[in-house]
């Protein structure tokens, strides 16, 4: 095919590879060079002012904003304008900038929380410019504060002699420093009492692990031990492997309750059981830190009989995140559950903004990690990264606790598993695809077990999670083996780029370390995808993958066009932050 020309300037180059009958693509400037300076280049196009016209002024729109000369004037990007605007045409203008953004709503890609009822969002309206570190002026909310934290210390099963103390966060990534900032002074502290040398510390955590442990342990100067992972492990951390890594230096180990992968749940009781065995041996202690930056808020409701809180004896402190996940409205709750097509407005937290570490017993948390503030007349206690934070996020998780109560967190959790297995199944039975996730297999995997007979018997509840394998609303999935076999030619991550032209937010990544050569496609699924939602998905990704077994397609070539060049890939690729 000849090259096709858009302007004298940009040109289209489209090879075809005899070989594979593959596209070969490149967009080429021409002439040199081959950067063009975009500004410069709209700034020659403008028509030109008379000069008696041109003299600096304030401009005031007394009309529509895109009528105004504001329409029309350079807005300054990188420097601060010498003069104001309206505060209507200010909002216009980054209104607009912000529409070129994805829609959250169809942005399968993030953890995050994408809608909060009315009254929740007026409460945070009315509270957003209370700052949470000033406790004397805010008495109310710092109170709000503290039940927040009683309330989920006990929704994690603390013990009854145990006196529990958390804080709110900026998210779990503050929360996961806080968690290793205090296993590393404890663990300093039991060295230096022993007379042993203490500036050797390491921490072990799976490869899967989110990128914020590999902050803690970079920022905090703790040495990383990442234990790999495979397809043997089910992509996330084996308690046995772990063991391998373990010394007398370690501070800890951290546990992840739902792998941004794939939403598995890794072993925290089996891990707990191998460390007892470990301090019996050696006499050294080594704790355990549990990442529930998604899990926190699932594994109570949909799990309420498992065991990976602090109702395990060495599990010292746990992190969540307050704006993933469950924590928004139900429509009806005396609506049945079979009735999943019917809109569900929420099941994630908080607006993005929120995390929480708790710690089990008050003893866990170093005093050398409490400051003792004088300010503003008060005497004030923090044990935070941050000092100044905004208060609304916590008002607005008080309020989802009352709104929701144990059984509206439970109903909208089963929802979400329920329509993510929908969504696994449909995947596996286009024959194009196998998910890598687990929530939609039997538990343990044996349909001749009890359970697996329960699941056959027309009179269980076959939407109950406890059927099924342990883990997030996640689904993870790739090509098929006869997919691939069939159609060598086609590149999994193309999916990523013909979905995003239907507006859906579907990443396509390497699975973690060791494992990379595994390319996997995520959805997540949260409070607004009913069952039509997951329909229409369903269609787009069906319509996508065929579109790509021709060669030669305009699909292929569109795929083709947007595609990045392998080499820019880094060698460790980290799923997105939630």
């Amino acid at each position: 095919m000849s090259d096709q020309n858009f302007s004298d300037q940009y040109a289209l180059e489209i090879r075809w590879d005899a070989s594979s009958g593959l596209p070969r693509s490149r967009i080429l400037i021409v002439p040199s060079p081959l950067i063009v300076d975009t500004e410069e280049l709209v700034a020659k196009c403008k028509d030109l002012k008379h000069r008696k016209h041109s003299a600096k002024k304030t401009v005031r729109s007394s009309g529509g904003v895109y009528a105004a000369r504001l329409g029309q004037d350079d807005v300054p990007k990188y420097e601060i304008p010498t003069t104001g605007m309206s505060a209507k045409a200010a909002y216009q203008i980054m209104h607009d900038d912000l529409e070129l953004d994805g829609t959250p709503s169809l942005n399968f890609a993030s953890f995050v929380h994408t809608w909060m009822p009315p009254e929740g969002e007026k409460l945070m309206v009315e509270n957003m410019y209370k700052n949470l570190a000033d406790q004397d002026e805010y008495p109310a909310t710092v109170e709000i504060q503290e039940r927040c934290v009683s309330i989920i210390a006990n929704l994690w099963k603390k013990p009854k002699d145990c006196k529990a103390i958390g804080t709110a966060t900026g998210g779990s990534s503050e929360a996961i420093m806080l968690g290793g900032l205090a296993m590393k002074k404890r663990w300093q502290a039991a060295r230096q009492a022993a007379g042993k040398e203490n500036f050797h510390p390491n921490i072990v955590f799976g490869s899967n692990a989110q990128v914020a442990l590999e902050k803690f342990a970079r920022y905090f100067d703790v040495e990383m031990r990442l234990v790999p992972v495979d397809e043997s492990t089910r992509f996330c951390m084996s308690p046995q492997r772990a063991m391998e890594y373990i010394d007398e230096n370690t501070i800890g180990v951290m546990v992840i309750l739902g792998s941004t992968y794939t939403g598995v749940f890794e072993n925290v009781q089996e891990m707990s059981d191998l460390l007892d065995e470990y301090e019996a041996k050696t006499g050294q202690h080594v704790p355990i830190h549990v990442d529930a930056a998604s899990g926190g808020f699932i594994a109570p409701f949909a799990y309420p009989k498992y065991k990976w809180a602090f109702d395990v004896a060495r599990v010292q402190s746990i992190n969540t995140s307050g704006h993933k996940y469950i924590m928004g409205a139900f429509p009806d709750f005396r609506v049945p559950l079979l009735m999943i097509g019917y809109p569900v407005y929420r099941f994630g937290a908080t607006p993005v903004g929120l995390g929480w570490i708790i710690w089990k017993d008050v003893q866990y948390l170093p005093k050398e990690l409490i400051f003792e503030l004088h300010y503003l007349g008060n005497t004030e206690y923090s044990f935070n990264l941050n000092f100044s934070r905004p208060a609304a996020p916590v008002i607005a998780q008080m309020f989802n606790f009352l709104n929701l109560g144990f059984e509206g967190y439970q109903r909208l959790a089963r929802i979400d598993l329920t329509n993510a297995r929908i969504l696994s199944r449909a995947l596996e039975g286009t024959g194009y695809y196998k998910v890598v996730s687990e929530i939609h297999l039997p538990y343990e995997g044996a349909m001749t077990s009890t359970i697996g007979h329960a699941l056959e018997s027309a009179t269980t509840d076959t939407e109950d999670p406890q059927y099924y394998r342990r883990g997030l609303p996640v689904v993870s999935f790739r090509f098929s083996d006869e997919f691939k076999q069939e159609y060598p030619w086609v590149k999994q991550e193309w999916m990523q780029t013909l979905l995003r032209v239907k507006q859906w937010i579907v990443p396509n990544y390497a699975l973690p370390p060791n494992a990379q050569d595994i390319e996997i496609l995520r959805v997540v699924v949260r409070e607004n995808v009913s069952v039509e939602l997951i329909h229409k998905l369903i269609e787009d990704i069906v319509e996508a993958t065929q579109s790509l077994m021709k060669k030669g397609t305009e699909a292929m070539l569109l795929a083709t066009v947007s595609e990045k060049s392998t080499d820019d890939r880094t060698q460790v690729v980290y799923s997105k932050p939630c």
